[in-house]
Parts: structure tokens; C-alpha cells; sequence
């Protein structure tokens, strides 16, 4: 009995990671206060974001991709990643794509003192001002804490996660998230995928296959500030 009892729990712990209802995104995003996790729309459109850039190699291949399939999206830039690469994200902007705030190095932000946490964010913040404005911040690994939400909005970013996340940072099968984002594609949903290395080159390979499977739904790939700016 107890084994049955627990296949079913895992099962059903399968099932929603598999198929977040929105009721299960809006609870966790009323349980923890301060980010966007999705827009209420019926309009079709959905955010794409895309963390952890720039990559010399991965990113120019995102952006074809983005070109290619008349798509816009979030890039959650890290600054230390920005030396030698500031034609990159030039380009980026020029483009139409939006930069966004992931802080100075991939790592926990949760684990940082709070004013570790706002050093970072503001030492971030002055490398991507020379690009274009600069209205949204991602913690790294996507925990946070009331402080550092306090501190988020002391300098006027918003916060924003996601609705579909694909576990694109630990899984490394395209075709996997191809199908999760498929599966979950829904009006006002934010898209979580990463750039960098071997990771970024998987995410071409996810926008190859699903930017026009989206479009041809009648979906538009667009920024976070655009979806939010919808509702």
C-alpha cells in the first residue's frame, strides 16, 4: 500500500513538472512575492528569455535564430561575461532585444549577504547602462528572499522567472525542451532558456525547431517589457 501511495505521489509530482497549471504558477508566485512569473493575457503572445550571455559563439547563432523567425526576446546578461564581447551586445540591442540584469557571476544569488547582493546588482547595472535601458533583473538560480526583493525595487528593476523552464541548464536534449515549451506554450507565458557554451548552442537548436511551430499557432516571440506591456 505504501509503495502504491507514493507511485501515485510521484507520478502526480511528474505530471505537474511535465504540465504546470496556471493555477500552480499563480500560487507560487503569491506565496513568493516580487517577481513575474507570467502575464494574464489572452492575446497571443509570450516572452522568451534567455540567461547567462553573452557567448562569442552561441549567442550569434540565438540571435540568426531570433532573425530568422521574426522573434524578440529578454537576454539576462552576466557583466562579468560582457569584456570583449561589447560588439555582441550591440548588436543584440540594436536588433530590437532587450537586456536584463543577471548580475555579475552565475551563481546563487540567494546565498549572497544582502549587501553583497546589492554590490552586484548595481555593479551590473553600470556595465549594461552603456547599452540601453535596463528595467528587468533574474536572481541567479531563481531563489530569493523579502531583502532582496527590497533592494530589487529600492532601484527600480522589476524581478521576473518564468511559467515554462524546460531544466535546460541540467538536461542537455533539445528535443526535450522542444517538446516541454510545445507543451506549455500558452498566452502570457515567460520562456527560461540559457546561452553559453554548449548550453547556448542547444538553444539555437530549441529556437530552430520551435520559433516556427510557435508562429505558425498564431504565437508572437516578443520581450518581457512588450508581454507585460500588453496586459
Amino acid at each position: 500500500m505504501g509503495w502504491a501511495v507514493a507511485g501515485l505521489v510521484g507520478l502526480a509530482l511528474v505530471t505537474l513538472l511535465w504540465s504546470p497549471p496556471d493555477w500552480l504558477i499563480d500560487s507560487l508566485a503569491a506565496l513568493r512575492p516580487g517577481c513575474v512569473y507570467r502575464a494574464q493575457l489572452r492575446a497571443p503572445l509570450l516572452a522568451l528569455t534567455i540567461d547567462d550571455g553573452p557567448d562569442p559563439v552561441s549567442t550569434p547563432l540565438i540571435l540568426a535564430e531570433l532573425r530568422q523567425h521574426d522573434a524578440h526576446a529578454t537576454f539576462f546578461l552576466i557583466s562579468s561575461h560582457l569584456a570583449g564581447r561589447e560588439q555582441l551586445v550591440r548588436d543584440l540591442v540594436a536588433a530590437g532585444h532587450e537586456l536584463g540584469n543577471h548580475l555579475t557571476r552565475d551563481e546563487p544569488s540567494i546565498r549572497l549577504p544582502p549587501a553583497r547582493f546589492e554590490q552586484a546588482l548595481l555593479e551590473s547595472d553600470r556595465a549594461l547602462a552603456a547599452y540601453g535601458p535596463v528595467r528587468w533583473m533574474r536572481p541567479g538560480s531563481g531563489w530569493y528572499s523579502r531583502a532582496m526583493m527590497d533592494i530589487i525595487h529600492l532601484h527600480q528593476y522589476r524581478c521576473a522567472l518564468g511559467s515554462i523552464y524546460p531544466f535546460d541548464a541540467t538536461l542537455p536534449w533539445p528535443r526535450f525542451s522542444v517538446s516541454y515549451i510545445r507543451r506549455n506554450a500558452r498566452p502570457g507565458a515567460i520562456v527560461i532558456l540559457h546561452d553559453g557554451g554548449a548550453r547556448g548552442l542547444r538553444t539555437a537548436r530549441v529556437l530552430r525547431s520551435i520559433l516556427p511551430e510557435l508562429r505558425a499557432k498564431g504565437y508572437r516571440v516578443v520581450t518581457l517589457s512588450d508581454l507585460v506591456g500588453a496586459v
